[in-house]
């Protein structure tokens, strides 16, 4: 059986000029800029726009990045990188838009003479301005001569460091921190795993619910001596107890907001499944207590096999039972019951 290609073959020989501009389009947001909106230009009548980020309402009349994707067989080489220059100033000096603050080139491999050409802002815009009288594109050679000089005025003035490149390892490194990686790549392994959040020393309004389940239990088991969450503190078993319990529901927060942010949601809620479909029928049978429910059902939690996805290799045995408070803050697992006390 093949082997599955890998991001970077996928995308180098397999994505046609849409689905690159797209996977461009998703990746330009992780770069950290502060983008009001980021939008595809690509097609006839792009103006030498593919994906613009813009950096204020005023998009491609206020300040705005240009990223220019090329998908080809071949490295990036100059003589193909200046063609898309030259449509730039032709276009915005016409008064299309304004000159981007950046001209950014995304190819899966560039020449290494382009890039020691733009590695030199100076050299390159003296390079531009001398093949300029020689340039035959349609769009070019269909200007009158004022409008050329012009077009070249415009280039002379302008700083060429707004030329760069960034190449798809570049590219891969950023988009995987986005939930569009997962999507695309379902079977590639992520870069870093979920950020763990410790538990706030003043409990958050989304443990509620799973606390006063567990607040039943210490009732039920320290009658007396527990009869709400500040007790709790002053029997010391209990005390141990609902700490790790929330340290275990932080475990499972902290790979849901990763799910959320970094992949998809859907699967968070898948491994929250596979570890429900397993404890129900754990958490059905009958206990003298809501404690030996708990513990029985936590015992199952940890050694749940989940549904392959691109989160198991962060799910650990303390996740699962972290995500059984997180079934008990829907109600859906339920430790004291009337019926046994």
């Amino acid at each position: 059986m093949p082997s599955m290609p890998s991001p970077k073959q996928m995308v180098s020989a397999l994505y046609g000029p849409d689905e690159f501009e797209e996977f461009v389009k998703e990746w330009i947001p992780a770069l950290g800029s502060r983008y009001v909106l980021v939008e595809r230009h690509g097609g006839t009548g792009d103006h030498g726009i593919d994906v613009a980020g813009y950096l204020s309402q005023q998009k491609l009349e206020g300040e705005w990045h240009n990223y220019q994707c090329k998908r080809y067989a071949s490295a990036l080489s100059w003589s193909t990188a200046v063609v898309e220059m030259r449509k730039m100033f032709v276009f915005a000096q016409a008064g299309h838009f304004t000159l981007p603050r950046r001209y950014v080139f995304v190819a899966p491999r560039f020449a290494r003479t382009l890039q020691q050409t733009l590695a030199k802002p100076t050299d390159a815009r003296s390079k531009f301005l001398t093949e300029w009288d020689s340039a035959t594109e349609k769009f070019v050679t269909d200007l009158s001569a004022e409008r050329r000089q012009a077009v070249k005025d415009l280039a002379a003035a302008t700083d060429f460091s707004i030329f760069e490149c960034a190449d798809l390892d570049e590219v891969f490194e950023l988009h995987r921190t986005t939930p569009h990686w997962a999507e695309r790549f379902p079977h590639a392994p992520l870069s870093r795993g979920p950020d763990m959040i410790q538990p706030p020393a003043q409990h958050r309004a989304d443990e509620a619910r799973y606390v006063r389940h567990l607040l039943d239990v210490y009732r039920e088991r320290y009658p007396g001596r527990v009869t709400d969450l500040e007790q709790v503190s002053s029997v010391e078993e209990a005390d141990a107890h609902l700490k790790r319990q929330r340290v275990a529901f932080f475990a499972a927060e902290s790979l849901r907001a990763f799910a959320r942010d970094s992949t998809l949601p859907e699967y968070f809620d898948r491994l929250q499944e596979d570890v429900f479909d397993i404890v129900v029928e754990v958490a059905e049978r009958a206990y003298p207590n809501g404690w030996e429910r708990h513990a029985a059902v936590a015992e199952a939690a940890g050694s749940v096999q989940v549904t392959p996805t691109i989160l198991t290799p962060f799910v650990q045995p303390l996740t699962r039972k972290g995500i059984c408070h997180h079934l008990a803050n829907g109600d859906r697992l339920i430790w004291c019951r009337e019926e046994e006390t």
